[in-house]
Order: structure tokens, then sequence, then C-alpha cells
């Protein structure tokens, strides 16, 4: 089968992924083999490209967000059949799903109702999950006493199905953080009451609506550089969640107020031990809601056919930073 693959980590000014022939994938007993039907792109993608060389003589095929048809399903599965339309991510010590097919835990995966294209349910499953965990954790809501959310980055895919979480599962007032004119329109489409530039002063913007103090902050990009004003804006034992922290952390920020510090990695179930089977869960109601319209897919631009211009094009706008909804290839 065919695949989009590279051996060493490049930049992409060095673009060098190749669309080449591999092995098909080999079924464990707990997974599916999927007919990748469209692909979601993640700036994490672009991030691994940058960083993880394949072994000697290997070759790495990225790619864990994706919609498709089960054409074979292992032994100890259960729930699903061959010809089932399914969402899904994957696990990123195996190979992912930019190629022909994909080998997937079905812990990882659910069943798509027919009203939902496959380009629209592509484009959510990693937001979804991450905005989930992030937000409720192991849980179905959000922990007592929050009232007011704050989403850093609420343009991007995660922000944006953060916001279209709350508003759909909580009654919380939700502030998202946008920079520009367009990503300030797609956040308030999504649903955000208030939108405020995460460029100038946040706790000033705050202040002069009348929003005052937020008790949950979930921050999708630039964390580490937010971190003074994120802290200034969170109330007394309020709570920071995040999937970008890095480097130094001067938690001695955080104790003054007594803050909560979260972390979220949407692969940790499946690569480190956890409730796999509570993702498939999440996903299979976010299928039901794109049915029922009470969630919207965020696809913003729509390439055709796994190449590796098109692919190419997609990292492009992936590593700009100023992604405003999801990129989505469809084969």
């Amino acid at each position: 089968m065919k695949a989009l693959a590279y051996e060493k980590a490049h930049t992409l000014d060095a673009f060098d992924l190749d669309l080449v022939d591999v092995e098909e994938p080999r079924l464990r007993e707990g997974d599916l083999l999927v007919e990748v039907r469209a692909v979601g792109i993640n700036p994490g993608e672009t991030l691994i490209r940058r960083t993880r060389s394949a072994a000697p003589g290997g070759r790495v095929v990225l790619g864990w967000e994706f919609a498709g048809i089960v054409v074979a399903v292992g032994p100890a599965v259960t729930g699903f059949r061959v010809g089932d339309r399914v969402l899904g991510t994957g696990d990123t010590t195996r190979d992912g799903c930019w190629a022909e097919r994909v080998a997937v835990d079905h812990r990882v995966v659910a069943v798509l109702p027919d009203e939902v294209g496959f380009a629209d349910a592509a484009s959510v499953p990693i937001g979804v999950l991450t905005a989930w965990e992030a937000l409720f954790r192991d849980q179905d809501e959000l922990p007592a006493g929050i009232d007011r959310v704050l989403v850093v980055g609420g343009a991007g895919g995660v922000g944006s199905m953060a916001t279209q979480l709350l508003k759909a599962r909580t009654s919380a007032f939700v502030v998202g953080t946008a920079s520009r004119p367009e990503s300030r329109n797609w956040v308030a489409a999504q649903g955000a009451d208030l939108v405020v530039d995460h460029s100038g002063d946040v706790a000033a913007q705050l202040r002069d609506t009348g929003v005052g103090s937020i008790d949950m902050v979930f921050s999708t990009s630039g964390t580490s550089g937010h971190l003074g004003w994120i802290i200034e804006v969170l109330r007394p034992f309020g709570h920071l969640a995040t999937i970008d922290l890095s480097g130094p952390v001067d938690i001695g920020a955080f104790t003054g107020k007594s803050l909560s510090l979260h972390t979220e990695m949407v692969f940790s179930r499946i690569t480190v031990g956890g409730d796999a089977e509570s993702q498939a869960a999440v996903l299979a109601r976010t299928a039901e809601d794109l049915a029922a319209g009470r969630l919207r897919p965020i696809v913003t631009t729509s390439l055709q056919g796994l190449t590796v211009e098109t692919m190419r094009r997609a990292h492009t706008i992936a590593e700009t930073g100023r992604t405003i909804g999801k990129t989505v290839i469809t084969l």
C-alpha cells in the first residue's frame, strides 16, 4: 500500500516526505484495520517531523487523526464490524494514518453515523479528546465551582472544540482569546461569550468588561509566554489546564494563589496505560453530537489527495502558528 513517509527529521524548507510503498499493517488482537478516507493535520505532527528520525533502515509514518471504513477486525475486538464508518486517533508509538490503511487499537475509535461526512469527522477527534480531558479530566463535567473558563488560543483546533464542548455540556461563561479580526470572528462563532486579545493586557480587558477573575484557564498555545497574566487573572484556588507547557516553570508563582496545574497529552492513555476505552466513549458521544448538530466540524482548509504537495501545504499552514480551525486532507 502507499503511505507518506520519511527517514530523517527535517525542517519545512527541507521537506522530505515521499509517497512510498510500505507493507500492509499487521493487526494486533485488539486492532481494527481502517481504510483511510480523510485525515486531520495537527501542529504536533509537524513537531514530530522536525524532531524524530526513524531507526536505521526504517521510516516514519505520521498522522493520528482520521476517518474511514473498517476493512478487518482483530479477534479480540467487539462492537465493530467490517464496513463500519469510523473516526479515531491512534498511537504515536505506531505507524500513523498518512497511508491508505491504518491499524489502530479499537479503544480509540468510534462508529460514525452516516449523516457525518469523512472530512468533517476527521477534523475533530484530537481536538475534542484533548479538550475533554483537559477540562473535565476523568469526569463528565467541570470540577465544582468553575463558572468562568478562559480558553487561550480559541481559534485553533483544540481551542475551537473546547469552546464548543463548554457551551454544549456546561453552563460556564466562556472567554476565548484571539489576536486578529478573522480569528476573533471564528472564536465568537464557536460560541464564546467574550473574546479578548491575548497580545494585549488581558487582565485589563476582563476588568473593563466586568468579568473579573477566572476560575479555569485552558491554555492551548504559548503557555510559557502567557503565564504572567494567566496567574494574574485566575482566582485563588483556580485551575490552569495546559497542553504545551515547556521549559522551567516557577511553581512559586502558583503557590501564592494555591493554584492547581493540570497537564494533558491526548495519547497518554494509549501509550503509557490508562482507561483508553474512555476515549472511544467520548468519540462516540462526539459522533452523535455531530450528527445532531450539537457540535460542529471545524474544517477551514480542505485538500484533496494524499500527496507530497498536499501534505507540504498542510504543514506550511500548521507551522504559521496562525491556524484557524483544522486542515483536512481527503483521500
